[in-house]
């Protein structure tokens, strides 16, 4: 049965995909996926006539990834990967290796632990090299010798395989040419227990395999391999239910451990002959457990870095570079769906840009806004905050939204003077060539607002909505050109920080008092102990 992996910061789900498989916001769809960057009808997975399965994506604003790639329809392949936001959707057509073991490998407790043990051998002593002027003994250089040749055939069998699905099967496999073992399995920690995630045996049969809670234990808690023999023979074993139940008449069990962190255990048992292995096949195997383990982690660090890169593409869009960072390596976490936050709101808008643009040819006009643009995002970045949109010639951020920050609305005053100092300075630049000098007013107000993925399936962006958000672009239309005028919520929150003219009180369209605002026009040094200007 097809289905799709939905994997996402908090938690991972698995859904059997019908004729057509709804995916988005709104809770109607097959698939809810509560990420803001996610439209409400987002896209669907279409089975096809020939069984294969379409995704679609339903024209949504942030729109779907195939390998970096915006795609609007796609054939989904087995492990095929579509990231929306911060969520990925992975295809699969077949049950997953992990599934499979799942349903094969069961761990039953043994009585008698110890008498399990039939002989142990440390993990870390089997990577040890000596120098070479200090080998006289020819069993040592022999396997030392032994030693690099399973790395070198490991290492050719399994390449750089960087499916962990796929890299544990090649290993088990690898496994069985190197050792006279029947089946194996590759338990990998999740949460601090051995999962199952690939289980195989030598002939390819599909059967139940048990394995003994106590060795695993063993293996985990002294970080050592285990081997026992004659388990179906030898009185010693006679509490190892788990083990006589199904015959088995030799063990052998590893721990993968890189840079002294258990990744997970190794398994391997003959069903047929007696006294299967020897102290020879468990350094063998101990050494086979070195190298898969070094494989695995190299496995999950690449895969870890292809899933921060995805993530950090999709936030750069929105976020200052600084926060994209604390946000991909977890320092940071974002709400999904709507929140409810007080949040400070900077609208920027040129003066007098309907005027130029009548005067000017529209590639010029949007060469320049384009380069006015990179300018004041810059600006906002720099100072934390988060571009919700650009509207024509007006620009439109947020701080503390979606990750709040601290003295939010100081961030904000101090990134609107600024923009106003760069602006000089790229109109200086404009003025040595003979183009007219770009002029504008920016309002500032804080408040209560909505933040969250909002529109429609088919126009979706993340943005804030409130009265905050009225009263913010009403002080932006009030502002001259270099003023930059703020809410009596911002200066409460500023006034001892800045420099600011009170202005006569204003009314605005929706609001049934007038608004008290203030000119900011300056930074006040630390040690200044002034008053603070007083409103009309």
């Amino acid at each position: 049965m097809a289905k799709l992996i939905v994997q996402g910061s908090s938690a991972r789900r698995e859904y059997e995909l019908g004729p057509m498989t709804t995916i988005g916001r709104h809770p109607h769809n097959v698939i809810q996926i509560l990420d803001r960057i996610v439209s409400k009808e987002h896209a669907q997975v279409i089975r096809q006539p020939d069984g294969r399965f379409l995704y679609r994506d339903l024209g949504s604003l942030n729109g779907s990834f195939f390998k970096n790639e915006r795609v609007g329809e796609h054939i989904l392949s087995e492990g095929d990967e579509i990231v929306l936001g911060g969520t990925q959707l992975i295809f699969q057509e077949q049950s997953s290796q992990a599934s499979q073991a799942a349903q094969r490998v069961s761990i039953q407790q043994a009585a008698l632990a110890d008498a399990l043990i039939h002989q142990k051998l440390q993990a870390a002593s089997a990577a040890e090299f000596l120098p070479e002027r200090q080998i006289t003994d020819p069993e040592t250089l022999r396997r030392d010798y032994e030693k690099l040749r399973l790395a070198y055939e490991l290492g050719r069998s399994i390449g750089l395989e960087v499916d962990i699905d796929l890299l544990l099967e090649k290993i088990i496999m690898k496994a069985f040419d190197l050792i006279p073992a029947d089946r194996g399995v590759i338990l990998l920690m999740e949460d601090g227990v051995p999962q199952p995630r690939v289980a195989k045996t030598r002939d390819g049969r599909t059967e139940q395999i048990v394995l003994s809670r106590s060795i695993l234990s063993e293996v985990v808690q002294q970080k050592a391999a285990v081997l026992s023999s004659d388990a179906s023979m030898d009185s010693r074993f006679q509490g190892a239910r788990s083990i006589i139940m199904q015959g088995i008449r030799s063990t052998m069990t590893v721990p993968l451990i890189h840079h002294e962190e258990l990744l997970g255990i190794m398994h391997l048992d003959s069903m047929v002959a007696t006294n299967a292995f020897g102290e020879k096949d468990l350094q063998i195997f101990a050494g086979v457990g070195n190298q898969a383990a070094a494989a695995i982690h190299n496995s999950m660090l690449a895969r870890k870095i292809e899933q921060e890169a995805k993530t950090r593409a999709q936030f750069q869009r929105l976020l200052s570079p600084n926060l994209v960072e604390q946000v991909v390596s977890g320092k940071l976490q974002l709400e999904k769906g709507g929140a409810l936050s007080e949040v400070t709101l900077l609208f920027s808008d040129i003066r007098g840009f309907t005027a130029m643009s009548e005067k000017r040819e529209p590639p010029e006009i949007v060469r320049m806004l384009n380069e006015y643009f990179e300018l004041m995002v810059d600006v906002i970045f720099k100072h934390e905050g988060t571009l919700d949109k650009f509207v024509g010639d007006e620009i439109i951020a947020l701080f503390g939204a979606p990750v709040a920050i601290p003295n939010a609305e100081k961030k904000a005053v101090e990134c609107a003077l600024d923009m106003l100092q760069v602006l000089s300075e790229f109109n200086h630049t404009r003025a040595a060539e003979g183009q007219e000098q770009i002029k504008i007013g920016i309002g500032i107000n804080t408040g209560t607002v909505v933040t969250g993925a909002i529109g429609s399936s088919r126009a979706l962006q993340y943005t804030a909505i409130g009265d905050a958000v009225n009263t913010a672009s009403r002080l932006c239309s009030l502002a001259k050109a270099g003023e930059v005028l703020v809410s009596e919520g911002t200066y409460g929150k500023v006034g001892g920080s800045v420099s600011a003219t009170a202005l006569p009180p204003v009314r605005v369209k929706g609001k049934t008092d007038a608004l008290r605002v203030w000119n900011i026009t300056g930074l006040r040094s630390p040690g200044w102990q002034g008053e603070s200007t007083k409103p009309f």
